[in-house]
């Protein structure tokens, strides 16, 4: 298993966040990982809705079929993945207010007999796109 995890406080809030974070036609434009809906992204956001994600990470395509585990809206989002090679994805978005801005911390779970082989590349290069999608998001909201 590989996890990753990013923080940044955003001079934004939590509403204004929480909408661009979940602007799935903008999605692209702010994280790092995204290449592109199949299907444009999920029709209805609600426990349990279900989306096709194509993504690219250390290089590599990869097509995920995504599920939303928790959703509590301008707090929680969560959603787990089935990628390539049986890997497992895990993506949780967690939005706590903090005065005039929003804490948006990220976390990142791999789990999967392929990723024991790569796990300490596949964290340096996964946490770079958090950050990186972390910076891209503040610019957006700010």
């Amino acid at each position: 298993m590989a996890e990753v995890s990013a923080e940044a406080r955003i001079p934004a809030s939590a509403e204004k966040v929480w909408a661009q974070l979940t602007d799935w036609s903008a999605y692209g434009e702010w994280n790092a990982t995204h290449t592109s809906f199949p299907k444009g992204g999920p029709e209805t956001l609600e426990v349990g809705a279900t989306f096709q994600e194509n993504m690219k990470l250390m290089g590599f395509p990869a097509e995920v079929e995504w599920t939303v585990e928790e959703l509590e809206p301008t707090r929680v989002l969560a959603i787990r993945g089935k990628g390539p090679m049986a890997v497992t994805v895990a993506t949780r978005y967690t939005l706590t207010p903090d005065g005039d801005a929003t804490t948006l911390r990220m976390d990142g779970e791999f789990t999967g007999a392929a990723v024991s082989l790569m796990a300490g590349k596949l964290k340096d290069s996964a946490t770079a796109a958090l950050d990186e999608s972390l910076r891209k998001l503040t610019g957006l909201v700010s």
